[in-house]
């Protein structure tokens, strides 16, 4: 548990900029390794795995997003968990979106187009969810 304790502190001691890629990058390694691993194990079309990988790496990026990234906003709960999901599911869409273009029209490799998508989408992710889906609420 200290050891726990002493790397949550040192995470949310680093640049808010610095969290968001910790934890983006971990969410991004688990969808990565969900798309890999169904594509490679299970013969299952990429995009189909995508959604899943999605689902699965969005428990990642929610609960790291919260404790680390914007845990100076305080906002947890289902509120920032419901705004959190609707960021998510446009970043996942516009994913989508790039991601059948890569691989039907452009012909890219399915690993390696998902990783540069999962870059670019990230730089919208981080500034809905500073902005809207974890900005601190104030009582009115």
């Amino acid at each position: 548990m200290i050891l726990y304790k002493n790397l949550l502190q040192r995470l949310l001691a680093l640049p808010q900029a610095l969290r968001f890629i910790v934890v983006g990058g971990a969410a991004a390694a688990t969808h990565l390794l969900m798309v890999g691993m169904l594509v490679a194990a299970t013969g299952m079309a990429p995009l189909a795995a995508n959604v899943l990988a999605f689902l699965t790496a969005f428990a990642v990026s929610y609960h790291g997003h919260a404790l680390l990234t914007f845990a100076d906003a305080r906002q947890r709960g289902w509120a920032s968990a419901a705004r959190f999901f609707a960021v998510a599911c446009l970043s996942f869409g516009v994913n989508e979106l790039l991601y059948a273009i890569a691989l039907h029209h452009l012909h890219w490799h399915y690993f390696w187009s998902q990783a540069g998508i999962l870059v670019l989408v990230a730089v919208g992710t981080f500034i809905l969810s500073k902005f809207w889906a974890f900005k601190a609420r104030h009582p009115a």
